[in-house]
């Protein structure tokens, strides 16, 4: 965003934007970033509820129950048959179910590495989703990318080895369940993509949470334990609130300000996730893990700029 201050300019010399709408096109801009930041804090939060239960016993399945029936619940009072027909109409019903799926297997994986590692480093690996998404739209979307945006592709990989370190006592083996969970979440956000050439955002909206409740449903006789305390029931409230409001000002911040605007502010949740993990839970990030976030962040950040500059040199059509 530029810093040049704007002045007001007569209507008669054909100035090409006026001043206040130059100050009120900076002012979204400066409340979507707003937004976005409170919101990766809020999914900073949640993750760190669900470590606090996962350390207290509670099962990792139960938080994400809970967490997806709070969702579903919320999304239900606004997007309905009733407030909107035909919403439950997909031309892609098998993919909307296994889209919801894959978001409820990465879930769970969060929830069920938050158990064993640090918070910081949960989040480190989790970084390289986009890497993997660009990676796989190649030859899933179409969308291939550039040698030198596989060369950053393949330096974020490097990253996430420099916090693993398989194979040299590095990281708790949980480690690879976030690596799973980045390639269920590419796979999720590729299908995203490809729905919305098809259903309305209302109806993947829709079908986001069910699948993943249906499934389980049958399954919480066997998995459910009422929590032990009222602490422990905050906490699973948290998951769900945390989770709710993380989503609502993530939309709220696309509605003011540009992707590639807000992007870069996604890495932010990285230094909520050290903060809460040390105030929590006394966690301090190794040598490994800071190296190899930066590593994963430069990487995702210098996709993003080649992003930016591939739509602003494109021509118009």
């Amino acid at each position: 965003m530029s810093t040049q201050v704007a002045t007001s300019v007569p209507d008669d010399i054909g100035a090409p934007r006026a001043a206040p709408e130059v100050d009120l096109a900076g002012r979204r801009r400066i409340v979507g970033i707003a937004l976005m930041c409170g919101a990766v804090a809020f999914f900073a939060s949640l993750d760190a509820c669900g470590k606090t239960l996962a350390r207290a016993g509670v099962d990792p399945l139960v938080t994400t129950f809970m967490r997806y029936a709070a969702s579903v619940a919320m999304i239900s009072l606004v997007i309905n048959p009733v407030r909107t027909p035909g919403v439950v109409k997909s031309r892609r019903l098998p993919l909307q179910i296994v889209r919801s799926l894959l978001l409820f297997a990465s879930t769970a994986l969060n929830f069920l590495a938050l158990r064993y590692l640090q918070l910081a480093e949960t989040i480190s690996i989790q970084f390289a989703a986009p890497l993997t998404v660009a990676l796989l739209a190649g030859p899933l979307l179409g969308e291939w990318s550039s040698r030198a945006r596989l060369m950053a592709i393949g330096v974020g990989f490097l990253g996430v080895l420099v916090i693993v370190r398989p194979g040299v006592g590095g990281m708790h083996p949980a480690a690879l369940l976030c690596v799973a969970n980045v390639v269920v979440y590419a796979f999720y956000a590729i299908i995203t993509r490809k729905l919305a050439a098809y259903d309305s955002t209302a109806t993947t909206m829709f079908y986001t949470g069910l699948a993943g409740l249906a499934l389980m449903a049958p399954l919480l006789p066997w998995i459910w334990t009422s929590p032990a305390s009222l602490t422990h029931w905050a906490l699973l409230f948290g998951v769900a609130l945390f989770g709710t409001l993380g989503h609502w000002l993530l939309v709220m911040a696309h509605a003011r300000a540009p992707a590639n605007v807000l992007a870069p502010f996604i890495y932010t949740q990285l230094l909520w996730s050290v903060t809460l993990g040390f105030l929590l839970f006394g966690d301090v990030p190794s040598r490994w893990t800071v190296a190899g976030a930066m590593i994963v962040v430069g990487s995702g950040l210098y996709l993003l700029a080649q992003e930016t500059i591939r739509r602003d040199t494109r021509p118009a059509a």
